[in-house]
C-alpha cells in the first residue's frame, strides 16, 4: 500500500501474470489444465445425469451430490477458461477489467462459501441416515432438502456481498499487476494504495465465520455418527455404515484443508508462488477428485453409471 495523491490515475484494468517464469513450458502447462478442466465438466455432468435418469439415487444424499455438482462446473468455469487463454497468449488474455475483476471475485466466493455449506448439509443427512433412521424420512424430507440446498446458495451468495463493497471502496492507482492466475483478494489487496486493514479484518472474519459455522455443524455430525458407530456390536454393520460417509469425509478433509490455510488469515503479503499452488489445488484440482471420490467409494453410483451408460438402459428408454 502506497500513499494515495490526487495525481494518480485510476485503474479500470488488471493484467493477471498466471504462472509467470515458465515461458518455456507454458504449452504444456495449457494442454495439462484444459485436460483436467474437460475431465472436471465430464465427470460432473455425468454424476447430474445419472442421478437424473437413474430412479434408485432419487434419494436426498444424491440430490445434494447433483448440486454439489452444478456448484463445481461453475466453480471450475470461473477461473479456468481465463486462465488458459492467458497460457496460450490470446489477444486480452490476461487482461480484465476492473468491474470484470470484481465480479468474478464475487462469484468465486459465492460458489466457494456456497460448497462449504452444502458439505454441512450433506453432513447433516448422513448424520441423520446413520443417528436417527426411523425419523429419516421426517427429518430429511424433500421439503426440507430443498430448504436447505436454497439456504446454501442463498448463503453462499450474501457472503462475499460486504467484502466485494468495502473492495470496490478501495483506491487502484497503479501498478495493475495481478500476481495470480484470477481476481482472488490477497493479490487485490497488495495493489491497493487505500488503508487495507478494516477490509483485511472483515475478509478475516467473513471467512472464519462462513467455515467455524460449516465446520462445526459437520464436526457436530460425525461426531455424533462416531458415537452411534462405537455403539454397533457388528464390525460389518459398523464398516457398512461408516463407508456412506466415506466419500463425503474425504471431499470436506481436502476442501476445508486447503480453504482454512488460505482464508483464515489476516496477512496479505505471503509467498506467492506457494498461494498459487494452493490455489490450483483447491479451484481446480478438488472439483476433478470430488466426482472422482463419490464414484469409486460408491457402489450405489458406480452401478447407476454402469446402467445409464449402457445400450440396454437406452433400448429400455
Amino acid at each position: 500500500m502506497q500513499p494515495y495523491t490526487k495525481n494518480w490515475t485510476h485503474v479500470t484494468e488488471f493484467v493477471m501474470m498466471g504462472f509467470a517464469g515458465i515461458h518455456e513450458a507454458h504449452l504444456l502447462f495449457f494442454i495439462l489444465f484444459l485436460t483436467m478442466y474437460l475431465f472436471t465438466l465430464v465427470e460432473n455432468l455425468a454424476i447430474i445425469i445419472v442421478v437424473g435418469l437413474d430412479h434408485r439415487l432419487w434419494r436426498p444424499m444424491y440430490f445434494f451430490l447433483t448440486h454439489l455438482s452444478c456448484l463445481e462446473i461453475w466453480y471450475i468455469s470461473v477461473t479456468v477458461p481465463k486462465m488458459l487463454a492467458g497460457l496460450i497468449g490470446v489477444d486480452g488474455g490476461k487482461n480484465i477489467s476492473y468491474a470484470g475483476c470484481l465480479s468474478q471475485l464475487f462469484i468465486f466466493t459465492f460458489l466457494g462459501a456456497t460448497e462449504c455449506f452444502l458439505l454441512a448439509a450433506m453432513a447433516y443427512d448422513r448424520y441423520v441416515a446413520i443417528c436417527m433412521p426411523l425419523h429419516y424420512g421426517a427429518l430429511v424430507s424433500w421439503g426440507i432438502c430443498i430448504c436447505l440446498a436454497a439456504a446454501c446458495w442463498l448463503g453462499g451468495f450474501l457472503t462475499p456481498i460486504l467484502p466485494i463493497y468495502l473492495m470496490s471502496q478501495l483506491t487502484f492507482c497503479g501498478p495493475n499487476v495481478i500476481d495470480h492466475f484470477f481476481c482472488d483478494a490477497s493479490p487485490l489487496l497488495a495493489l491497493s494504495c487505500s488503508d487495507v486493514t478494516w477490509k483485511e479484518t472483515v475478509d478475516f472474519l467473513v471467512s472464519l465465520a462462513v467455515l467455524l459455522a460449516s465446520s462445526t455443524v459437520i464436526a457436530a455430525s460425525y461426531g455424533n455418527i462416531v458415537w452411534t458407530l462405537l455403539h454397533i456390536r457388528s464390525v460389518a454393520e459398523r464398516w457398512k455404515a461408516f463407508s456412506t460417509c466415506a466419500a463425503h469425509l474425504t471431499v470436506v478433509s481436502l476442501f476445508y484443508g486447503t480453504l482454512f490455510f488460505m482464508y483464515v488469515r489476516t496477512k496479505v503479503t505471503s509467498s506467492i508462488n506457494f498461494n498459487k499452488v494452493v490455489s490450483v489445488f483447491y479451484s481446480i484440482v478438488t472439483p476433478m477428485l470430488n466426482p472422482l471420490i463419490y464414484s469409486l467409494r460408491n457402489k450405489e453410483v458406480k452401478g447407476a453409471l454402469g446402467r445409464v451408460f449402457s445400450l440396454k438402459f437406452w433400448k429400455g428408454q
